[in-house]
């Protein structure tokens, strides 16, 4: 049976404006149970130059939630085909054990997005996945994928 790729979340979900002409639009949204009981939570803003391979495989201590400004991505979380994430899509992974192989920007303008960040107590809100590590996890790539 297929599983459903985790680095998808629901779809977006209009919400009706407060009254004030504010509109709010959902654009991912996940459950409250992967985000740690404490910990840190980091907004920031990637940047990858054109025709960059991004950071190298890594993992993180607790979910990213990315929302695309500007370019491409070339997303690709263990288990699951690479996807091309466009300006306003959302990105998602679990955090943990799971390894984000690729945040690439294929593209020949510079990629640009926002990410929430939790981390775990006392863990790096990044952690750069070792080669040796790599060889022994090679079974878990997308079959398309497989290094």
């Amino acid at each position: 049976m297929a599983r459903k790729p985790e680095a998808v979340g629901r779809p977006a979900v209009s919400r009706q404006s407060d009254g004030t002409g504010t509109r709010m639009r959902a654009l991912d949204e996940h459950d409250l149970a992967e985000l740690p009981r404490s910990g840190r939570l980091m907004t920031a803003l990637v940047e990858i130059p054109p025709h960059d391979p991004g950071t190298p495989p890594h993992r993180h201590s607790g979910p990213v939630y990315g929302y695309l400004l500007e370019g491409e991505l070339l997303f690709e979380l263990e288990g699951d085909p690479p996807r091309l994430v466009r300006p306003g899509e959302t990105f998602w992974e679990p955090g943990g054990d799971r390894i984000h192989y690729q945040a690439a920007n294929p593209g020949a303008v510079w990629t640009r997005f926002v990410v929430v960040m939790a981390s775990r107590p006392g863990e790096p809100m990044l952690t750069l996945v070792e080669p040796a590590e790599l060889e022994t996890r090679r079974h878990r790539c997308h079959p398309e994928e497989e290094r």
